[in-house]
């Protein structure tokens, strides 16, 4: 596979107008051939849906998403362009999707990699960096191998790049870009919450034994 560099993504992007993942992934299945890429973007719908990212999108849904049981509930609000769109079933069906995706993702607490915030990072890096097997490697390697072990660690913070549950070829982003494409409009997947039943309420934990002994007066 032909070594795809950063100058040949940003061509491909400036070209395009395609989120620079898509135009990485193009060039990787084409061997780097520009043309290629640029016929395999098209094919996706993701060209068009590129150019259509600066739109403003303040239309749309807050949906809901029971898992059976109760036990896991999701709330999201995911905007589009116009109301027309946001009646229509397909974008209904998208929504609903990505409800049950948070639902399925019990790790996964912020829509994008970029709006996680400095301090939580930082944080991780910290956690990385106090790890048993890296003790002993230079400064170099070692910073190395933490900053790959972030990168992989706040993907799975991120909703957007998680691999789609009912399609696991494809990426919850790569879902909503072909909606995009499908749709004619611009659609960002705004903000949601996930409850889990009891989260964060301390269980007290008893023991038969003792109890029984204190109930009959017993030590």
């Amino acid at each position: 596979m032909a070594q795809i560099s950063a100058q040949l993504v940003k061509e491909l992007r400036e070209k395009t107008g395609a989120g620079m993942m898509d135009c990485k992934k193009a060039l990787a299945e084409t061997d780097g051939d520009m043309t290629k890429a640029v016929e395999w973007l098209r094919q996706k719908g993701i060209t068009a849906a590129g150019k259509k990212q600066g739109r403003v999108a303040a239309e749309g849904l807050v949906d809901s998403y029971i898992h059976t049981g109760g036990r896991i509930g999701v709330l999201v609000e995911v905007n589009c362009e116009t109301d027309f769109v946001a009646r229509g079933d397909d974008f209904k069906e998208l929504v609903r999707n990505i409800a049950m995706q948070i639902a399925a993702c019990p790790n996964v607490d912020y829509v994008r990699v970029e709006d996680i915030p400095e301090e939580v990072a930082a944080k991780e890096k910290e956690i990385e960096m106090g790890r048993d097997d890296l003790a002993g490697k230079p400064d170099n390697i070692k910073e190395k191998i933490v900053q790959g072990r972030i990168e992989k660690r706040l993907k799975e913070m991120s909703l957007l790049p998680q691999p789609y549950v009912k399609d696991q070829s494809i990426t919850v982003e790569e879902l909503v870009t072909q909606s995009v494409a499908k749709l004619g409009e611009n659609i960002q997947i705004r903000r949601f919450v996930r409850f889990v039943l009891g989260e964060g309420i301390e269980k007290q934990e008893s023991n038969f034994a003792e109890e029984v002994a204190a109930q009959t007066g017993q030590k």
